[in-house]
């Protein structure tokens, strides 16, 4: 019931003007900071460890921030998945190498966890012309699941993937003209990972961006995405013409040292509420 309640006051919300949804996110996000604690620790150690030389008044803010922004995020689904389809093709500004999209060779879309990650996917898929692919990790509340799995398909020709399902359909599906949406950037274990520097931290880290890449003779074109006041700029970077390299290893260091420089560009607006430290290399204590 409750559930069905939350869906229906977010389909309200996107009716909104968009100033003030992200004014309302400012006040969720700035409660959340304030009485989630064990998550605002969470955001805290991963900010420390990331950025060992900001002072404490800097991370207090980055970490303030972090919060508002992820909420603002949330509450934008509204719009994203209900509000008038003319508004969110106003709101989405792709820019970029948009010309690395066309046509429909294999392409692998690197697209880092920003709280902007689900405007990008939606810009693309009701601006683009092509078939888009992501993959999803299924949620335990049924009506939420459902809620999320029809926002995601709202536009375009799009097919969505249950993380259980395998590599073999993802690659099939890839090699048949699908653009991968896929976001490696989070921890899932030692079984899928291995070790490698993130901002210096020995951190597990998946290798499936070159393992997809390589399986489906791919290009990989990375897609940062910024909140902006009038919505969001989804940036398309040019294709990285030395990937994937000779080893898995390799690929995955390439890739956590190339998402440093995105995440450089706004710290604010990564998902750092993500306990990225959780899996530890043998003998090191836990980070949280």
């Amino acid at each position: 019931m409750l559930t069905r309640a939350g869906i229906l006051v977010m389909v309200a919300i996107g009716r909104l003007p968009l100033a003030w949804i992200r004014a309302l996110g400012f006040v969720v996000g700035s409660l959340i900071y304030t009485f989630a604690a064990r998550r605002r620790h969470v955001v805290w150690t991963n900010i420390r460890l990331c950025f060992p030389s900001y002072s404490v008044v800097r991370r207090r803010k980055l970490v303030k921030d972090t919060f508002v922004h992820v909420a603002q995020a949330w509450l934008d689904r509204s719009w994203l998945w209900h509000g008038d389809p003319r508004k969110s093709n106003q709101r989405l500004r792709i820019c970029g190498a948009v010309a690395e999209l066309s046509g429909d060779l294999p392409l692998v879309l690197f697209a880092p966890h920003f709280v902007g990650m689900d405007a990008a996917w939606t810009a693309l898929t009701q601006q683009i012309s092509r078939n888009f692919c992501s993959i999803y990790t299924r949620q335990r509340d049924p009506q939420v699941d459902q809620w999320i799995e029809h926002g995601r398909r709202r536009f375009g020709k799009t097919m969505l993937f249950e993380r259980r399902q395998g590599v073999k359909t993802i690659v099939s599906s890839l090699r048949s003209g699908h653009a991968l949406y896929l976001l490696p950037d989070m921890n899932f274990g030692p079984q899928e990972s291995i070790f490698v520097p993130f901002y210096g931290v020995q951190t597990a880290t998946l290798t499936s961006l070159s393992r997809f890449s390589r399986l489906g003779r791919a290009k990989v074109v990375p897609v940062v995405t910024r909140m902006t006041r009038q919505g969001y700029d989804v940036r398309i970077h040019e294709a990285w013409s030395d990937f994937p390299g000779p080893d898995a290893s390799t690929d995955a260091a390439v890739m956590n040292a190339r998402l440093q420089t995105y995440i450089d560009e706004m710290p604010d607006q990564y998902y750092w509420v993500h306990r990225r430290f959780k899996t530890r290399p043998a003998g090191e204590p836990p980070a949280y």
